[in-house]
């Protein structure tokens, strides 16, 4: 991983440079097809914020000849990704299930033989912290290398007191170390443990009486997710536990309507959740009242993609109500093991009838604005972190059009090279 300060640099004459300029909210209908694209562009970064981005030679113009250069000639500029919904921390993989689906099972019949989720908790309580720590850390430059230079990670797979908190201080210690940045999510409410299956409501009490208060207390999670569907959890015990979060200074995410319509996207909405992820299952009549709400929709084709289902999530009908779209990973071991948010770009045009523009505004400008993040990254524009990715491509659409190929040349962190494949090619060949 290269990691690089330069105090001043000047990207010129990129084919194309993608903004992302705009109203500073998440945007919506129309929108979404607006990327405030500059033809033969320019960026100027100083320190680690943009300080210019323009045509090159008006940027350029009254720049002094000792600045650093950078000829992005045939290269795409844009924001670095966002990826939005993550599970990045854990232990294994599910390489037998993913066999398993291939010879006709499905990923509800290995979950009731003890599958699934469940499988990759044994595991990860299995490993010690730091060994999570070392794997997640590993996984971390697959997304550097496609792009992504911010991104939410979720507990999950701890589901104890002890074993949550424990995932938790992992994605800590990761986003301290950088140079990708981490938003934490307490998702102990992924599903019942074995343990508890005789009780459920005692685990309920243990997140409510116990996690919640220390998360709160070591200020460990920003976030608290619940998955709420068929062999997870109700709306009923969602409710009571996204109360509960929300009491203790947590902003809210829900897994909604991805396996069976459960009535999470309207919870997500009446209790002003900022996202309602997955939808695979989602009515009318819940797009209306997520619109209505100002839910912020993560749609996740990585899912289906990888589970071999055809009932996406319905894309067209979220932004013609005027629901924000955010396309995001779900990077996990049992349904989504990418870290490519090229390839979702991909899915997204092709199974989910979105145009290449709204899926990097999806992936970009509405993701960080998911995260509360907007005001700073998602965007080119001066005073933001100077947070982008050059692609090999002399046209933006080539990014999803390429699908399966990682056309990322370099990334940039906070004004800081962070990844320079063409450098990684030359040391590998040394």
């Amino acid at each position: 991983m290269v990691e690089q300060r330069l105090r001043s640099l000047f990207i010129h004459s990129a084919a194309q440079v993608v903004t992302l300029a705009g109203p500073r909210r998440p945007r919506v209908g129309r929108e979404m097809e607006e990327l405030g694209l500059i033809e033969n562009g320019a960026v100027l970064i100083e320190g680690d914020i943009v300080a210019a981005v323009g045509p090159a030679d008006e940027v350029a113009a009254a720049l002094p000849d000792t600045v650093k250069r950078w000829d992005a000639r045939g290269l795409v500029v844009l924001p670095g990704f966002v990826d939005a919904h993550t599970h990045l921390v854990f232990a294994g993989d599910r390489v037998q299930e993913f066999e398993l689906r291939a010879r006709g099972l499905s990923y509800e019949e290995i979950a009731h033989r003890g599958g699934g989720i469940r499988t990759t908790v044994r595991q990860t309580r299995a490993a010690s912290e730091d060994e999570l720590f070392e794997l997640a850390r590993h996984r971390l430059r697959w997304f550097l290398a496609h792009g992504t230079t911010t991104l939410e990670v979720k507990s999950g797979y701890g589901l104890s007191r002890q074993e949550e908190v424990k995932l938790l201080r992992v994605i800590r210690r990761l986003q301290q170390e950088g140079p990708l940045e981490i938003v934490l999510t307490l998702l102990a409410a992924h599903v019942v443990p074995e343990e508890y299956e005789a009780d459920r409501s005692a685990y309920l009490r243990m997140i409510i009486e116990e996690l919640l208060p220390d998360v709160a207390r070591e200020g460990l999670a920003e976030y608290h997710d619940v998955f709420c569907d068929v062999g997870a959890f109700t709306v009923e015990e969602a409710r009571i536990l996204m109360e509960a979060a929300r009491a203790h200074g947590l902003k809210l995410r829900v897994h909604a309507e991805q396996l069976a319509h459960t009535g999470a996207a309207r919870l997500a909405a009446e209790l002003g959740a900022r996202t309602a992820d997955h939808l695979d299952r989602v009515t009318e009549a819940d797009i209306a009242a997520l619109a209505e709400a100002g839910v912020m929709a993560v749609l996740l084709p990585g899912a289906c993609f990888h589970l071999g289902r055809r009932d996406y999530p319905p894309a067209r009908k979220l932004i013609e109500a005027g629901v924000p779209v955010v396309l995001a990973t779900d990077f996990n071991p049992g349904t989504s093991p990418t870290p490519s948010m090229p390839m979702i770009l991909a899915l997204a045009c092709t199974q989910m009838g979105m145009t290449p523009a709204e899926a990097i505004t999806a992936a970009t400008i509405n993701a960080a604005y998911s995260l509360d993040r907007g005001h700073r990254v998602g965007s080119l524009e001066v005073g933001k972190q100077a947070d982008l990715i050059l692609c090999e491509a002399s046209d933006y659409r080539h990014i999803p059009y390429f699908f399966g190929v990682n056309l990322v040349r370099a990334v940039f962190k906070r004004g800081r090279l962070v990844y320079d494949r063409a450098r990684e090619e030359q040391a590998f060949r040394e």
